[in-house]
């Protein structure tokens, strides 16, 4: 390996024939005719006639006298290649080892791979985030209890609203504030939990009109209340106290009335007979009306047939809605609803013949069958007859 030196002897500096100073500092330098010459410590050099030549030590080829020309020599010219001599074998030996005095791409690669990495943000003060998560569920629990202490209807709604946006504010606020590391993610799955409490808390609401599902029955039926106990006790775990009232609840009831039991019963006094089979999945209640006014509507359980008679000559439309669990105070299912009516009505006569009186009798079927001959319309609730 050739170094890149440079030497000076402490006798003076040499010159050429002119008395011009000869250049030795590991440059190129020019010799007697103007060509210039490099001086590498052991690189390979050309001669005028192409040759190829190899110093044995840095600074040699400055001292070789050329072909043809008489050599001038000196003292202080001996002197000098004796020093640069003596110098650039030193410092060809230390090159041997690759500590060369000259800087290296290695060393660069080094030093910037021993500099200092950033070190990493550090994480949320524990004490400051179970200031943050108490300030969170605070007013969240105050509109659970309004909740609890609500009576069914407007002021129930009222709040349920104010609980809902309750939590949206919590899930916001968790969201947005710097969480321990072993809190993390424990805390996205609370954060999580409350938006979905914000949603069912919304959608409990009651419209009071029929199939009106009570709402702490719905709460009892969300599943965001189990997220968020789950999320509770696992911030509790790691010392962070989350303490959220869920708000009370109610099991869902399945209240049925009896087959063939009339909901409402006018006066009849006719010989029509009319028969319903329920061949739904649901328990029905099929109502009549002639005009604005209910003639008479029955409670069909789903699977089974019921037979009313002593219908009165007329013209009907019927009505039929289906469900789960009939709330006799509304007239109304609370849960899986539906409200339909038949297309066509249905014509009850009663006439006498010979040896005898004619009447109708008419057999209705809620579920759709292959062959049947009556179509249904689907109409709003408040439309379906009391």
């Amino acid at each position: 390996m050739g170094t890149h030196t440079s030497a000076r002897a402490t006798g003076g500096t040499p010159s050429d024939r002119n008395g011009k100073p000869i250049r030795n500092d590991g440059g190129p330098t020019r010799d007697d005719d103007g060509s210039p010459t490099r001086d590498h410590g052991g690189s390979p050099t050309h001669g005028k006639d192409g040759s190829r030549t190899h110093d044995a030590a840095r600074g040699a080829s400055a001292s070789l006298p050329r072909p043809g020309r008489r050599p001038r020599t000196t003292h202080r010219a001996a002197c000098l290649a004796a020093a640069v001599l003596a110098l650039s074998l030193p410092l060809s030996a230390c090159s041997s080892d690759g500590a060369s005095g000259a800087p290296s791409d290695t060393a660069d690669s080094s030093a910037a791979g021993s500099a200092p990495s950033p070190s990493p943000t550090p994480s949320a003060e524990r004490a400051t985030y179970r200031h943050v998560l108490t300030g969170a569920l605070e007013p969240l629990n105050r509109a659970l209890r309004a909740v609890d202490d609500a009576h069914e209807g407007s002021a129930l709604n009222t709040a349920l609203d104010a609980a809902s946006s309750r939590a949206d504010s919590a899930a916001d606020t968790l969201q947005m504030t710097a969480t321990p590391d072993d809190a993390s993610p424990a805390n996205t799955q609370l954060v999580s939990a409350l938006r979905a409490l914000g949603q069912d808390l919304r959608s409990a609401r009651g419209d009071g009109g029929r199939c009106a599902t009570a709402p702490r029955v719905e709460l009892g039926r969300a599943q965001s209340p189990h997220s968020l106990t789950s999320a509770g006790r696992a911030l509790t775990a790691l010392g962070y106290d989350t303490s959220v009232h869920l708000p009370r609840t109610e099991r869902a009831e399945h209240r049925r009335l009896t087959n063939g039991a009339l909901v409402h019963d006018g006066s009849r006094a006719g010989l029509g007979r009319l028969t319903v089979r329920n061949g739904t999945a649901r328990d029905a209640v099929v109502a009549l009306t002639r005009g604005k006014h209910t003639a008479f509507s029955v409670y069909v359980r789903h699977g089974s047939n019921a037979t009313i008679r002593s219908v009165n000559s007329g013209s009907y439309t019927v009505y039929f809605t289906t469900g789960e669990d009939w709330n006799s105070r509304k007239s109304s299912f609370t849960r899986e609803c539906s409200f339909e009516k038949f297309d066509d009505q249905a014509h009850f006569k009663t006439v006498r013949v010979t040896g005898g009186t004619q009447y109708t009798v008419l057999t209705f079927t809620l579920n759709k069958v292959v062959g049947g001959n009556a179509t249904t319309s689907t109409v709003p609730p408040a439309e379906f007859p009391s």
